[in-house]
């Protein structure tokens, strides 16, 4: 009689695994954390279509708030600025994440782990002392606040996210495609079009989206390094909250969740598809 145990192994007799959800209270202390964690966007949601002008009192089913958000110059203003700054907040941290990656690579492991530390700082650091630090900063080289130091701040911010992202998919990379590549005399430029880049794009795509959703989202770095007329959603939100909080900021609120949710669903199916 034949066993199909490999050699030089005995069987063992399995012990039964109970699932996660078998535990007492396991269930609802799962469902009571999705609670608090998503009740509060179900009630901004909800209140987003209140027919009335107070928050909390509901008088019917109505879509006019949306229609407020979109015929607003304000908000408008402040997307196209919020947007401005997230994308070239994005392209500023994808080239950075990425020769800093391929730069990572060539340095000893004790040297790169320290360096990477140091970027990912941002992650760790309390944001507001990050800030304070920053507007120091351009206060000491007489930079002017604005569009272009805002760029700069949400780049400092949304660097290790996407860093992480690209380091991490380098890290699988099969090194024998690049020998290979070397051995047929392609030279190291050939080799970072041809072979890296496209390698990292389901990375770079991922990262990008990140950094992205960071900046649209920040509001803490706005506040700090924002000058006269760029405003960005965040802080038109902040301003109008000051006064009170109506149907207009929950429907505002909402689309931005909505976009939000949205390139992180573009940004897996992109992923998938690349990688």
């Amino acid at each position: 009689m034949t066993s199909n145990a490999p050699t030089g192994l005995q069987r063992t007799e399995s012990r039964p695994v109970r699932a996660l959800n078998a535990f007492p209270g396991f269930a609802g202390i799962g469902i009571g954390l999705l609670i608090f964690l998503y009740l509060p966007l179900v009630v901004i949601i909800g209140y987003s279509f209140n027919a009335n002008n107070i928050v909390m009192v509901w008088s019917g089913f109505s879509a006019e708030w949306y229609a407020k958000v979109f015929n607003s110059v304000q908000i408008r203003d402040a997307f196209l600025n919020s947007l401005l700054i997230a994308f070239w907040s994005t392209v500023l941290v994808l080239v950075f994440a990425v020769f800093v990656s391929v730069g990572l690579v060539s340095m000893r492991r004790r040297s790169s782990a320290v360096v990477a530390g140091l970027l990912s700082a941002p992650l760790i650091l309390p944001e507001i002392v990050l800030a304070i630090a920053i507007l120091s900063l351009f206060a000491f080289a007489k930079v002017p606040l604005g569009i272009p130091a805002m760029i700069v701040g949400h780049a400092v911010v949304g660097l290790p996210f996407a860093l992480m992202t690209i380091r991490s998919r380098l890290s699988e990379a099969d090194w024998t495609q690049f020998e290979a590549a070397a051995d047929l005399g392609a030279n190291e430029r050939q080799i970072f079009r041809r072979i890296t880049l496209p390698m990292l794009t389901p990375a770079i795509v991922s990262g990008g989206m990140l950094s992205f959703i960071v900046s649209m989202d920040n509001f803490i770095m706005s506040f700090f390094t924002a000058g006269p007329g760029a405003t960005t959603l965040p802080l038109y939100i902040w301003g109008s909250l000051r006064v009170g909080l109506t149907p207009e900021i929950n429907a505002l609120s909402t689309m931005i969740l909505a976009v939000s949710v949205l390139v992180l669903v573009l940004s897996q199916l992109i992923t998938r598809k690349k990688s």
